[in-house]
């Protein structure tokens, strides 16, 4: 299944420097979900601090586990929000 993961960072609760000590591990995490085939894509917001990944997990579960992994989740440091995909109908055989 896919799953859509919006996040962003919590900046009204904490300062860029205690963001800047965990973005290599941050980094480091998400490459290592993409090299395990669960980040398929990801893309930072430009509307606000935080990124968009495309996962590719069993369930939510799975998701939310991947999600919860990252060092900035795993401190509270983020807001995330997990969609389930599915697909779009108009490409479905007719019946």
């Amino acid at each position: 299944m896919q799953f859509i993961s919006i996040s962003r960072r919590l900046t009204e609760r904490f300062s860029d420097e205690q963001f800047a000590e965990h973005i290599d591990a941050e980094r480091e995490r998400v490459r290592e979900l993409y090299r395990d085939g669960i980040v398929r894509s990801i893309w930072s917001r430009k509307d606000a601090a935080g990124a968009v990944m495309l996962l590719e997990c069993a369930d939510e579960a799975e998701a939310n586990s991947a999600v919860e992994s990252l060092p900035l989740a795993r401190r509270g440091m983020l807001e995330v929000q997990i969609l389930p995909l599915g697909p779009y109908p108009a490409f479905s055989p007719k019946r």
